[in-house]
């Protein structure tokens, strides 16, 4: 099972999104996220959020076109994006990818940065991408990881989460590195590349974000 979560994020920087519609996909619509798949001709299986920031209209579109929706008041102690990302991770999918979460309000893109977080800490083994037109985000816990090269995605990028990165080892890459400690606020790691089909990196403590990128 794969979900796919649309937040409502700047339309201008979603990817081409019929790329991944797929018959096995179950999707959400995050707050406006619900109408912004309306318009690109996907019908979301699932909807929440406090619908603010859409107009009475659209609403009343969404509840005719969503047969699951889960509406919440504004004032509550997690976000529209959260509780849709909780709910993803209780169907134990074998992906979630997140679209609309970068771009706009920095405290809602830090915010959603924060859930990717707090999902692995719950479950390191869960695959969780956070998309948009330029950037595939996510991150890991301790381990060794495959990565293969992209053409789109030239740029791989590896930015300590917390305090400290220990023993990170990058093999296939243009910039290679041995058993390196990386602290939190090192650009050490920033916009290196893959050189063949694949490259390797593994560390032994911390938590890593990883950011592929095009220019």
């Amino acid at each position: 099972m794969i979900i796919h979560i649309l937040a409502g994020g700047p339309v201008e920087l979603l990817p081409d999104l019929s790329v991944f519609i797929k018959d096995e996909v179950t999707w959400i619509g995050v707050d406006r996220g619900v109408y912004t798949l309306l318009e690109h001709g996907i019908k979301p299986n699932i909807a929440f959020g406090d619908f603010d920031s859409i107009s009475q209209e659209e609403l009343q579109e969404v509840e005719k076109e969503v047969a699951q929706l889960y509406q919440f008041y504004p004032e509550k102690d997690e976000t529209d994006m959260e509780l849709a990302l909780n709910w993803a991770i209780d169907q134990e999918p074998e992906k979630i990818r997140i679209f609309g979460a970068t771009g706009g309000r920095l405290d809602h893109m830090f915010g959603n940065l924060q859930l990717l977080i707090g999902a692995l800490k719950k479950d390191a083994k869960l695959d969780i991408e956070m998309i948009d037109q330029q950037n595939i985000i996510f991150v890991k816990a301790p381990g060794t990881y495959k990565v293969g090269k992209s053409n789109d995605k030239k740029y791989i990028s590896f930015i300590p989460i917390t305090s400290e990165v220990n023993g990170l080892t990058l093999k296939g890459f243009k910039y290679p590195l041995n058993d390196r400690h990386i602290p939190l606020g090192s650009t050490l790691c920033i916009s290196n590349e893959i050189l063949m089909d694949n490259g390797t990196f593994s560390f032994s403590d911390g938590i890593l974000m990883i950011v592929r990128s095009t220019d």
